[in-house]
């Protein structure tokens, strides 16, 4: 072989392997990038995951106490009524109260002193549903009645 073909033959040698080691180091750098990348992800979404465990956790918490104070509050002194006229639904209400009916049936007023009212007990931020608004409306406009509704059964 002669020294020209050798000479270029050596150079082709070395540009492949400067090329080959310039993409094994470019690839190393992606690869580093991409693991990189791929951390950050991860720490986001782990922060992200605590977020929303803490706040499901203080969610839950403010259902459950929205209603514990739903099934006491008769026995709170900001409730106006007495706890014996107060019947818990729950809902789409908490209660009816119907003020003065204890004092009724003990003689001590008359029927016209007794008053229907329905209450809705709110916490925190908590707000009246839709639904309980259409309700509030519909007592309001006087949408309201009593009925009796009668079940006979056969006898044998």
């Amino acid at each position: 072989m002669s020294v020209p073909v050798a000479l270029l033959i050596g150079m082709m040698v070395g540009i492949l392997f400067s090329s080959v080691w310039f993409f094994f180091g470019r690839l190393q750098q992606l690869k580093a990038e991409h693991q990189y990348e791929m951390s950050e992800l991860m720490r986001e979404h782990d922060a992200a995951l605590t977020l929303a465990r803490k706040r499901s956790v203080n969610t839950s918490r403010a259902v459950l106490k929205g209603k514990m104070a739903e099934q006491f509050a008769p026995l709170f002194p900001e409730f106006d009524y007495l706890p014996s006229d107060a019947k818990f639904l729950g809902d789409p209400v908490d209660y009816v109260v119907f003020s003065g009916y204890s004092e009724y049936r003990e003689g001590l007023c008359d029927a016209e002193d007794i008053e229907v009212i329905f209450i809705d007990i709110k916490s925190g931020q908590a707000r009246l549903t839709k639904g309980q608004q259409a309700i509030a409306q519909a007592i309001e406009e006087g949408r309201v009645r009593f009925e009796t509704v009668r079940i006979e059964f056969e006898e044998e």
